[in-house]
C-alpha cells in the first residue's frame, strides 16, 4: 500500500528527499517543510515522480 516518493524543492528545483506514502489515505500530492542543503535553509518540498 505505500508507495517511494521522491520530495524536490520548490525554490531550486533540486530532488533532495524520498520518503513513503500510505496511497489510501493520502491521496493528494505531499508538501513538506524540510532543508534544502543547496539554499541553505527550510523551504517546502513538493511530491514529483
Amino acid at each position: 500500500m505505500r508507495d517511494k516518493v521522491i520530495l524536490a524543492c520548490t525554490e531550486c528545483k533540486n530532488r533532495n528527499y524520498t520518503t513513503t506514502k500510505n496511497k489510501k489515505t493520502m491521496t493528494g500530492k505531499i508538501e513538506l517543510s524540510k532543508y534544502c542543503p543547496t539554499d541553505r535553509k527550510h523551504t517546502v518540498h513538493k511530491e514529483t515522480k
